[in-house]
């Protein structure tokens, strides 16, 4: 109740998200933003737009400070507040119930040295597969960006396409070119690309747009 108050006080829109059931792969939304950048924020917050009914992978990609952080994280509140039953910071939320939300953030680098930052995401990797089952939804921001773009971009495609066979959606943020043209000649019916936006001058509006 006072995280609503809080919203609706700053002008931000709510609403009441429509679960689906079942293993088909539903996922749509109009003006859904970042809850948490939005209690901070006083100024106008952008909202996104997508429909990845029928995708089982979302690949974002563009400019730097675009807003593809931003939109990963609002994607993964409002699944979060859907499953505990409460409305969602959108204007509209539709999605599948999923069996588990993950999330595999990048970090710093360790400042031990006891490990370099590939190992310590793929240990962190090894963790979350370990408590994997199908139907569970994994958030990946900027994995192996630690390795060259040949290397990370094998090791990304051979790991989401063993999670996209045990039916786990999985959302991902990369900068890697050639993992997302692998799926853009061989699961391209089943994969939504987003681009964060950059006007010629530049300019970052902050929308995520399909491309």
């Amino acid at each position: 109740m006072n995280l609503h108050g809080r919203l609706t006080g700053k002008g931000r829109p709510l609403c009441f998200p429509q679960p689906q059931a079942g293993t088909d792969h539903h996922r749509s939304c109009t003006g859904l933003y970042d809850a948490c950048l939005a209690l901070i924020l006083d100024g106008r917050i952008v909202g996104n737009d997508i429909d990845a009914d029928e995708k089982d992978l979302v690949i974002i990609n563009g400019a730097n400070q675009g807003g593809k952080s931003t939109f990963l994280r609002g994607i993964g509140v409002a699944q979060l507040m859907m499953q505990c039953g409460m409305f969602v910071a959108a204007e509209s939320f539709h999605s599948n119930l999923c069996h588990g939300l993950f999330t595999h953030f990048r970090r710093e680098e360790d400042a031990t040295m006891k490990s370099g930052k590939l190992d310590e995401e793929l240990g962190r990797m090894s963790v979350i597969v370990d408590e994997l089952k199908a139907g569970s939804m994994i958030l990946f921001n900027e994995l192996f960006a630690a390795t060259n773009e040949r290397e990370g971009s094998e090791i990304a495609r051979q790991i989401t396409n063993a999670l996209l066979e045990k039916n786990v959606v999985v959302f991902f943020v990369t900068h890697l070119v050639e993992f997302t043209r692998s799926f853009l000649a061989e699961n391209a019916e089943k994969t939504l690309f987003l681009r964060a936006e950059r006007r010629d001058d530049g300019t970052r509006t902050f929308k995520l747009i399909e491309g």
